[in-house]
């Protein structure tokens, strides 16, 4: 699999974000979003202290106060949902105004941040979600092109404005997610020399392989020995399948699947996020 450079597209996504938020009404801020906790306030206010908080550990080097011992995958999920529910806190107290201006800088830093990245070097952070506890800053750089895509696609969501349904920027994201996908199959069983197939729908998406070696399953860019399964998932939720945004039962009833259904269906518990 080739590796996925994003750096160049964190301006685009950031001004448009700028944009949706001093676009937004008093009422919106208030919405509800697909997050049962958070509100459009509080992901706009998740966003901004997940901006800071990386600009002060990996640019700066600044630990205020060194992270608890992390035994396992759910001391990391604590610890991250921890940090994530005192950011919040913290940022949801400011006015809109005064929250997307602090924004207007961190984003301009942010930008400039993952630009000087050498995308080959090791980055500061493993993309844990996908199994890594050392990734490339390439991928680092595209897992935070998940985060702001995504979060971003919640508040417009919730205040009913149009997505970024754009292949430019959407199908990166996609790409990012599913490489999740040898993880989320390891303890799936498989016939050695066989395929998954992995269909996102429409003008953003594309198809994904997992191949079945005589260790386990192993991703391909292109399709290699039999096909057992077929998935197909619309464009329009298949952001929100592996972000945890719609339950399992109500994509069941949008997705497509073929051959295999136990394997097929697999796919719509992945999660490409932590938290």
């Amino acid at each position: 699999m080739k590796p996925i450079f994003t750096a160049h597209l964190f301006p685009e996504i950031e001004a448009r974000l700028i944009e949706l938020l001093r676009s937004l009404t008093q009422d919106e801020w208030e919405l509800q979003t697909v997050v049962p906790a958070w509100k459009v306030k509080d992901v706009a206010a998740h966003l901004l202290d997940t901006q800071l908080r990386k600009l002060s550990r990996v640019r700066d080097g600044y630990v205020s106060t060194p992270p608890p011992q992390i035994a396992s995958h759910n001391d990391l999920l604590a610890y991250i949902n921890r940090l994530n529910r005192e950011g919040v806190e913290m940022y949801r107290r400011l006015s809109p105004s005064v929250l997307i201006s602090l924004m207007e800088v961190a984003s301009r830093e942010y930008v400039e941040f993952h630009q000087k990245l050498d995308p080959m070097a090791e980055a500061g952070f493993g993309v844990s979600w996908a199994g890594e506890q050392k990734s490339f800053n390439w991928f680092d750089t595209a897992r935070e092109l998940t985060e702001r895509w995504h979060h971003q696609q919640q508040i417009r969501l919730a205040t009913n404005r149009p997505g970024i349904m754009t292949r430019e920027l959407y199908y990166p994201v996609l790409d990012c997610f599913m490489r999740a996908l040898p993880f989320a199959y390891r303890d799936r069983r498989g016939e050695t020399g066989t395929h998954l197939r992995f269909n996102v729908s429409d003008e953003c998406g594309g198809s994904w392989y997992l191949y079945r070696d005589g260790e386990g399953w192993v991703q391909t860019a292109l399709p290699q020995g039999r096909q057992v399964s077929e998935t197909t998932i619309p464009q329009d939720i298949a952001w929100r399948v592996f972000t945890k945004g719609i339950d399992r039962q109500s994509a069941e009833t949008q997705v497509t699947v073929s051959g295999d259904r136990e394997l097929a269906r697999h796919v719509l518990g992945m999660v490409a996020i932590i938290g």
